[in-house]
């Protein structure tokens, strides 16, 4: 059982949000938090602010029963999508410790074209998971950032401990550059998004919004970021 690690790991990774939205004041961050089995899946927080204090505790969890992953993704995330706006920030991040095996509303290419209409817009995917085959469950449904940990209490706080740091780069970056370091490329957990690679990313979107003001299309993500959501 990874129950402690689980329960005080994402309770530290609420309070590296709060610490973000006090770090970038002109961000505004939002929090959706959903756990599932098959006997229910359950939004324990929808959208809250950061500053509203909540404590995970075990009850929330109840991990137990089968995995019907793809319904909990794909409620989630359709329930999320109508409730978000154009230039909101949205980081999904799924963390489970078994396969797909219980879903009965979405099978896997539903997800996986759900997950690829969002990304067009700008929406992050992360894959998190144990006691599984990591890249061969994100490449089904095409997440490109994914992660696999140990089923210990030790791969469980190492897991968590390197999320809440990739997650404070992450809003640090978009503080100063935008939407438009989330190219296609973008990788949560890779080294590689450089300062300058998101530099020359920032640059060809000002061109094609440049190009768009004349006519030509544009697909970029420039400008303000209003919202951030973690999911």
């Amino acid at each position: 059982m990874i129950a402690k690690q689980a329960v005080s790991g994402l309770n530290e990774t609420l309070q590296s949000i709060v610490a973000a939205q006090k770090e970038h004041e002109d961000q505004e961050h939002y929090v959706s938090f959903v756990t599932f089995n098959s006997t229910r899946i359950h939004t324990v927080m929808n959208r809250q602010k950061v500053d509203v204090e909540k404590e995970l505790k075990w009850d929330d969890f109840s991990p137990n029963s089968c995995t019907p992953l793809y319904d909990a993704m794909g409620q989630s995330i359709c329930e999320l999508r109508n409730n978000v706006g154009n230039d909101d920030v949205i980081l999904v991040t799924i963390i489970t410790d078994g396969m797909e095996n219980a879903s009965k509303e979405y099978d896997g290419m539903a997800i996986k074209r759900l997950v690829s209409d969002l990304k067009e817009k700008g929406w992050v995917f992360v894959y998190i998971g144990t006691n599984q085959d990591v890249d061969a469950v994100a490449d089904s449904m095409g997440i490109r950032s994914r992660k696999s940990f140990v089923y210990s209490d030790t791969g469980a706080a190492d897991m968590l401990c390197e999320e809440r740091s990739r997650r404070m780069n992450f809003y640090g970056k978009l503080a100063s550059h935008g939407k438009a370091m989330l190219c296609e490329d973008f990788d949560f957990f890779e080294d590689n998004n450089s300062e300058k690679q998101v530099d020359e990313q920032t640059k060809k979107v000002k061109e094609a919004e440049e190009n768009n003001a004349g006519g030509k299309e544009s697909t970029g993500f420039l400008g303000k970021i209003k919202k951030l959501i973690s999911a």
